[in-house]
Parts: C-alpha cells; structure tokens; sequence
C-alpha cells in the first residue's frame, strides 16, 4: 500500500482570511464532525492495542506514551490524568514529549528529528519486556517516535501507534498501529486541529478502557479517584451516599476515613 501523508494535502477550503468569523466557525465545525466517524472506522484496531495494554499491566507492566509536539503533549496530558482519575500510581502509565517537559510549553526546536533520543528517553526508565509503549504521531513519519518503536520491536517490548495517515512508516513499525485517517486539516498541514482531536478521543478510550478491565472502575463510577480537591471530595461523599443510603455527614466521614470511595463502602459493607 502505498503512502499519502493525507495530513499535509491541501485544506478543502480557501481564502480563509476573507471568512466572517460564523463562517469560519461554522467550517471548522463541519470538519470536526468528521472525526469520531474516522475513529469509529479504527475501532477493532483499538480494541486489539487495548488487549495487549490490559495484558501487560495486569502482569506488572506499563504503558509509555512516547511523541513530539502535539501529540506528545497529549500523551502527557491522558498519561498525567490516570491517577487521580483512577487512583493507579503515578509510574503505571508515562508520557514522553520529544525535548522532555519543557517541551510541554514551549517547542523545542529540531527535537523530533533525532531518531536515537526516544530511546534513550525510554531507557531511563528502565523500560523492560514486560511494558508497552504507544508512539503518537499524526504524520506517521516522526524520527523520534520511529526510532524509538524500532529499539522496542528488537527488544521484543509491544509498540502500537496512533497515527492519522495509512500505511505510514510509523505503522508499519508499530505491531499494533491505530490509522485513524481525518483528512487535510482546515488549516493546511494543522494537525493539532483534526487529527489532535482524534488522538485524544483514542488515548480516552485506550486510558479509560484499560482502567476498567483493571478493575478501577466500579457500575460506573471513579471509585479509586484521588480526593485531591473539595469537587472530587464532594462528588465522592455522593457516590458513597447513593450507594449505602445514609446521610451526607456520614458519608463524608466514611471517605476521610478510608481515602477512597471503594474503601469505605467494603469496609462499611463488611462491618
């Protein structure tokens, strides 16, 4: 199959200076619309990447996220919100933007283009056999994602992708690519736009799904969050609540007591 970087061809749209302000809008908003129904296409590639996640963390394992730019800054992003959502340790899941964390910020010039770093960078966290790492990357055709991937497959660690281009050299180095294809982006060559949208909706899914099958996910509640604020103390004084039937204060006391949802409704169900 041959390889057409859909990311870079020309926006279906022109003259975008001389749009009204609706109009652009209005545009913009016609191009996303298109997104979930290009990932709903990649959908069983998603669920054979989210098999081999569950595998390997329930077998002590962990997931790296790995990408420059945009996408490695929502690989950051959805790997940084695992635990307070989930209540897993803060090394279960691992974001790594080319650059390092400064680059979460500020572009760091050049540094995508080094096919050796990503390694490194995953080196230092004494990345082993029993780990997967996710190269993100909307091009498909990013060096320090594809170098980084290319190490792994050697060492025999599971890769996967998430790219917006099929066929790309980044999925074909990955053992399980996700090619979710948006189209040119309304903005020529803006991939934080469409395909940046289709990146989160999937690492969602990948992050969210995985967490379930953990087990940190209980009917349909957070029961392992965090209670980092008084928002997520307040909604899980609610969930212990609603669940157990009893009042406010003591639901509220229950949580502080035992620090998470799921801790004080088995310890309270088990008295």
């Amino acid at each position: 199959m041959s390889f057409t970087k859909t990311t870079e061809q020309d926006s279906h749209y022109d003259d975008l200076e001389n749009m009204s302000v609706s109009a652009l809008l209005a545009n913009i908003n016609t191009e996303d619309k298109t997104v979930p129904l290009a990932v709903e296409k990649s959908l069983p590639q998603i669920e054979a990447l989210i098999h081999q996640v569950v595998s390997r963390l329930k077998n002590g394992g962990r997931l790296f996220y790995l990408g420059a730019g945009t996408s490695g800054r929502l690989g950051v992003v959805d790997a940084s919100e695992c635990p307070p959502t989930f209540g897993v340790p803060h090394d279960l899941v691992i974001g790594l933007i080319a650059g390092g964390d400064p680059a979460i910020r500020n572009a760091v010039e050049f540094a995508e283009d080094s096919k050796e770093q990503g390694w490194k960078d995953l080196i230092a966290f004494n990345i082993t056999e029993k780990d997967f790492v996710i190269g993100i990357a909307a091009s498909g055709t990013t060096p320090y994602v594809i170098g980084a991937l290319e190490m792994c497959n050697s060492k025999n660690i599971g890769t996967g992708c998430i790219t917006c281009n099929q066929a790309s050299p980044l999925s074909l180095t990955a053992s399980y690519p996700i090619e979710v294809v948006v189209g040119p982006e309304f903005v020529t060559g803006s991939s934080r736009m469409k395909a940046g949208t289709a990146q989160k909706l999937v690492l969602n899914m990948i992050s969210t799904a995985t967490m379930i099958k953990l087990g940190k996910v209980k009917g349909n509640k957070m029961v392992d969050m965090q209670l980092s604020n008084h928002k997520l103390v307040a909604r899980g004084t609610q969930m212990i609540m609603n669940a157990l039937r009893i009042q406010e204060s003591k639901a509220n006391e229950l949580l502080l007591k035992y620090g998470s949802v799921r801790n004080a409704i088995d310890n309270y169900e088990h008295k």
